[in-house]
């Protein structure tokens, strides 16, 4: 019999995405799949909506908003199934984009996640902000994607089409083992929203698991659901759960000066949103540098190092800098890196 997956749509407020995406997922033409709405305690009429034109789809309902991490932290914990798909409310889905998933799991024991290609919604020849084709860090923490840096966007031209390592997959559209997912305490709480399946991937890797990327899986995301990019919330986000990541994950000889090396990068970071006139963004990193060293013991005591742990010095880590790279030495692309 053919493996279970479990597609969990995290929903609050997103009864506009429901109509309009939820058809194509309803589509999926992989036989052994279930489709669950885990719904924040929305206050529009989305549960309702999908009560009434979708009766098959499964709705969990959750008491209040939990975010991101805890809305499926606690969905999922209601789910049985052999592979979760964590799937975003503004993703269309081609209908055989399971099986190629499904088919590279079964093929390599030692992969726990997978992401498919995600392209633009509304410029469907473009690789798509949250994930592109596979997820990648810098050795300091930033992310970047085959396909995608900061926020330049490439042409996708078959240029990234075959199955490979990456070091994380988006959580856009994140194909994981639920056993693992379990095993590994989920997606981590005090990150809310933001990099928290970055967090995710690491530990896996220091677990001795792998990552992929499937590009015969292709997903269509529209993107900015939750917040958008120039949001400062976001902005604080990003700044204070990158450096919770890299204090969780690194390496221990390394956690030092990475992190000092760092906070150096996001200091520039915030002068130039001064200089910009980003006000906002410019108190987020504040804030977020704030938060971070207020609760430093805190932040410290979630470290898992595994004795294995070599995630970091993989072929999946950019050995310089992302930030020199793009914007002083004006790289665009993935394949201008010079990575494999």
């Amino acid at each position: 019999m053919s493996k279970k997956v479990a597609v969990v749509i995290l929903n609050f407020n997103t009864r506009e995405f429901l109509e309009k995406f939820l058809p194509s997922v309803c589509k999926t033409s992989y036989p052994n799949t279930e489709i669950i709405i885990a719904d924040n305690a929305s206050s529009d009429d989305s549960v309702q909506f999908v009560k009434d034109n979708y009766p098959l789809v499964k709705i969990i309902l959750l008491e209040k908003n939990y975010g991101f991490t805890g809305g499926y932290n606690r969905a999922l914990k209601q789910v049985n199934a052999d592979y979760y798909v964590l799937l975003n409310s503004d993703v269309e889905v081609d209908p055989n984009w399971i099986e190629p998933m499904v088919n590279l799991m079964e093929s390599n024991p030692s992969i726990a996640a997978i992401q498919p290609k995600l392209l633009a919604l509304q410029q469907n020849d473009t690789f798509e902000y949250a994930g592109a084709s596979g997820g990648y860090i810098d050795r300091f923490g930033f992310p970047f994607c085959r396909g995608r840096i900061f926020d330049h966007l490439e042409k996708d031209q078959n240029q990234y089409n075959d199955n490979k390592k990456v070091f994380w997959a988006s959580g856009a559209a994140l194909f994981i083992d639920a056993e693992l997912y379990h095993k590994l305490g989920g997606l981590d709480e005090d990150f809310f929203a933001h990099m928290e399946e970055i967090d995710l991937c690491w530990r896996l890797q220091n677990a001795g698991h792998e990552i992929w990327i499937c590009p015969d899986s292709i997903v269509y995301h529209l993107g900015g659901g939750t917040l958008q990019k120039t949001n400062p919330r976001k902005t604080y986000y990003n700044f204070r759960n990158g450096l919770i990541l890299l204090l969780k994950n690194l390496p221990s000889n390394k956690v030092f000066s990475v992190i000092a090396f760092r906070i150096i990068l996001d200091h520039i970071a915030a002068l130039r949103f001064l200089m910009q006139g980003k006000w906002g963004d410019f108190k987020a990193i504040v804030s977020a540098h704030r938060h971070f060293i207020l609760k430093y013991k805190y932040w410290k005591t979630k470290r898992v190092v595994h004795d294995g742990n070599q995630a970091y010095f993989g072929e999946e880590v950019y050995k310089g800098s992302i930030v020199w790279a793009h914007f002083k030495r004006k790289v665009k692309t993935f394949s201008g890196l010079g990575m494999k």
